[in-house]
């Protein structure tokens, strides 16, 4: 076995109990093709030098990793979806395969991190579904969290893609299409309807149970022996700072999730779980990611009011223990993070001090200009990154083109004063292209065509390098 000593496997979930998941056996694919490997992050958690074959008999067999699960667990919860609650969810076509520690020195060492997983078979909750994932479904996740990760999102991350050898049928893509194997790695998959089923089935104990392990595990550095009151509060406190900082930075990237159902909301607040997501071409506030989002409920515009309510009905689960005027004190800050956080990822983006009271004020205004004035998206922050370091020379020429309007014209004027940030590095080969790394629908679709007509992977794993190229800018 190539498994590195340095792995840790965790099997922390077991202590929860089977009224949290049920024991399920993974889907026996016809064939096992791997497309895709992540091997930084395999690297980093003491698994890069697991052979092709060994990695396969991991990630689509599903033989458990040592010192982790015995067997794979699908996660009950349930969930608003589009706002109504669906008391019917729970892992369909996933579960929780494996748990390690993340012991990479920095500031996140000792992190509990999960493998779960996306098209693995059936489940209890699979709602008569197949329990399957399109290949082009696992192509979308990849590109997301490559390109989120390169861009300072909280995000999981995409560790394996191995086609399955199925034909599937769908509705919303042409069928019959090809089939694969998701592996995501996450830090923690205990969502909001996690506790939305507990409150609904009035298991009050079990919230309790839940909580306790959440800070343990999640929030180490709150008290989790103190009473049930105190720890809702605190942990509250902690999922707003958590959930107003991932949508601030969604924003700042410009990025549209799609489907931001109370399920999809996990408490650490990690961006994940991706089916149908855009990047802004322009900024709009009223561009959507979803076909069937008609009336533009999770618009772009309306991503930090729904990640809000989301967390309200988190604190809804509470309310038997813990009166609503002190819920609302706590959830009161959102608005305030959201903002701080927006100023500092825009700021981060700009490469420009974070400190500097004309950045903030620079950051609060940016995204209106950048709508009215409708350049490219992108293109802008391509331009303008590396704040006083001169880049902006060629962002300020760059107006003429764009026919920019007088506000943000203003704007960038005004970045030209700002101090620079001590991590701007206007001198990246990555500013050294004619333009930037984008990520837009139809360089999605063409990457799925090559592989799609073709069967040519190469684009993929070119673009891949691409992103990973442009990290933190």
């Amino acid at each position: 076995m190539s498994i590195s000593d340095s792995f840790k496997g965790e099997k922390s979930h077991l202590a929860l109990g089977e009224a949290f998941f049920a024991p399920v056996k993974p889907a026996n694919f016809p064939a096992a093709t791997l497309r895709f490997r992540n091997d930084p992050w395999a690297a980093r958690l003491g698994l890069g030098d697991l052979t092709d074959e060994e990695w396969i008999a991991h990630f689509a067999r599903f033989e458990p990793l040592p010192g982790s699960l015995e067997e794979p667990l699908a996660l009950a919860y349930h969930g608003h979806q589009f706002r109504s609650y669906n008391p019917e969810l729970g892992d369909g076509r996933g579960f929780l395969f494996a748990q390690m520690r993340d012991l990479e020195a920095n500031e996140q060492s000792g992190r509990l991190l999960d493998l779960g997983t996306k098209g693995s078979g059936q489940t209890p909750w699979s709602r008569g579904g197949d329990g399957r994932l399109t290949l082009k479904g696992g192509v979308r996740e990849i590109l997301a969290t490559e390109m989120l990760e390169a861009l300072g999102v909280n995000t999981s991350k995409t560790l394996s893609i191995i086609e399955t050898g199925e034909d599937l049928m769908r509705g919303d893509e042409p069928s019959p299409t090809r089939s694969a194997v998701m592996v995501r790695l996450s830090h923690s998959h205990i969502r909001i309807g996690s506790f939305q089923r507990l409150a609904a089935l009035e298991q009050k104990d079990d919230i309790e149970k839940l909580l306790r392990y959440s800070l343990e595990h999640y929030y180490p550095e709150l008290n989790s022996t103190l009473p049930v009151a105190n720890i809702i509060l605190n942990f509250l406190e902690q999922v707003v700072q958590k959930t107003a900082a991932t949508v601030a930075n969604w924003m700042a990237a410009g990025f549209v999730h799609g489907v931001l159902n109370t399920d999809n909301i996990n408490i650490t607040g990690e961006s994940f779980d991706y089916g149908p997501w855009r990047f802004l071409p322009i900024a709009d506030p009223g561009f959507t990611a979803a076909y069937f989002d008609q009336t533009g409920l999770y618009a772009y515009g309306r991503q930090p009011e729904t990640i809000f309510w989301n967390v309200c009905r988190l604190a809804e689960c509470f309310t038997s223990i813990v009166g609503a005027a002190d819920l609302e004190t706590v959830l009161q800050p959102f608005e305030h993070a959201y903002r701080a956080s927006l100023g500092k990822a825009l700021s981060r983006r700009l490469g420009i001090s974070n400190i500097d009271g004309a950045a903030m004020d620079i950051a609060s205004t940016l995204l209106p200009a950048l709508t009215e004035a409708q350049v490219p998206f992108e293109g802008f922050f391509f331009d303008h990154h590396g704040g006083s370091q001169g880049r902006l020379t060629r962002g300020l020429e760059a107006q003429a083109d764009y026919s920019t309007p007088a506000n943000l014209a203003r704007l960038s004027a005004k970045i030209l004063e700002c101090a620079p940030s001590p991590t701007a590095n206007p001198a990246h080969e990555y500013f050294e292209g004619n333009q930037p790394s984008t990520l837009l629908i139809e360089e999605v679709e063409a990457l799925w065509d090559a592989i799609d007509k073709s069967d040519d992977w190469q684009p993929l794993y070119h673009k891949v390098e691409e992103i990973r190229g442009r990290n933190g800018l």
